[in-house]
């Protein structure tokens, strides 16, 4: 199953091509708002697997760049995982972690897919992840048991500012990754049956047509399993929570001489079954 926000409304993208309008097709069963559908994913899920193609076209929605949201618009909580793959971790010059170093961003950052970066300074670097929505309360949850807790996958960029990010004498990981804009993910959530692995699923990122980062989530030291095995034991996720699953080798900040985002510049992120987001730099 793929779900989208379409013009901040839920939508359902149908095998055959719909885009068929939650709250319409379902007579208000489900609210419009994409956020709240993941307080009843089990039910939704339920529904949407018997939903047939539109007679009378009333419940379709129109999918372009413009009218493409967040799949997860306003999470309670999103978590980011640091160094998750190991050459991501030698290009930055540390050693392995022994757990996942685990940050925020702040939900104010997250955006749609597609649409204006406005970089607050020549520092700003790219991180394309892979992003985990969570679809059902996960506290304390077993490793072997945690895809049961995953609504599905989407594409994120963990947009960068290494000024503020490294700033001593304690780094601020989570104000340098949440400057407006900071968080796009899409452009929709694919649910994890749709894929023959989902963990083993190829990123990559370019910019202006150049690939900077190109990668396989079957790499990560900490699987998403792992992750929220992990991050549950501490606190409870809670349904439409995200996490960005860390980001491999090839960040700006790691190059030398370093290459950081500049007005004009076109960042286009990709995962594998899903598909693409696009950000276009401003000044």
């Amino acid at each position: 199953m793929r779900m989208a926000s379409v013009a901040h409304r839920l939508t359902l993208l149908s095998a055959g091509g719909e885009a068929i309008d939650v709250a319409r097709h379902s007579d208000h069963r489900f609210s419009s708002d994409p956020q709240a559908v993941y307080e009843r994913w089990e039910e939704f899920r339920g529904w949407a697997a018997d939903v047939g193609p539109t007679t009378d076209g009333t419940a379709e929605a129109v999918v372009t760049p413009d009218t493409l949201g967040p799949p997860a618009p306003t999470p309670h909580q999103v978590f980011a995982i640091g160094l998750n793959y190991t050459d991501h971790a030698k290009e930055a010059g540390l050693g392995l972690p022994e757990a996942p170093p685990t940050f925020t961003k702040f939900p104010t950052c997250v955006t749609g897919p597609y649409g204006e970066l406005p970089l607050p300074s020549g520092a700003v670097d790219w991180e394309v992840e892979l992003v985990v929505v969570i679809g059902r309360q996960a506290h304390r949850v077993k490793e072997e048991k945690a895809w049961e807790y995953v609504a599905g996958l989407t594409v994120g960029q963990d947009f960068s500012e290494r000024e503020v990010q490294l700033a001593g004498p304690a780094p601020q990981f989570s104000l340098g990754k949440s400057f407006p804009a900071f968080g796009p993910i899409g452009p929709w959530l694919v649910t994890p049956d749709e894929f023959d692995d989902p963990d083993d699923l190829e990123l990559r990122c370019t910019v202006n047509g150049e690939e900077v980062q190109k990668a396989r989530t079957s790499s990560m030291i900490f699987p998403v399993s792992e992750l929220i095995a992990r991050l549950s034991a501490v606190c409870p996720l809670l349904p439409g929570d995200l996490i960005f699953t860390g980001t491999p080798s090839g960040v700006g900040g790691a190059r030398d001489p370093r290459k950081f985002l500049a007005p004009g510049d076109v960042v286009v992120s990709r995962v594998e079954g899903i598909g693409e987001i696009r950000q276009h730099c401003t000044g």
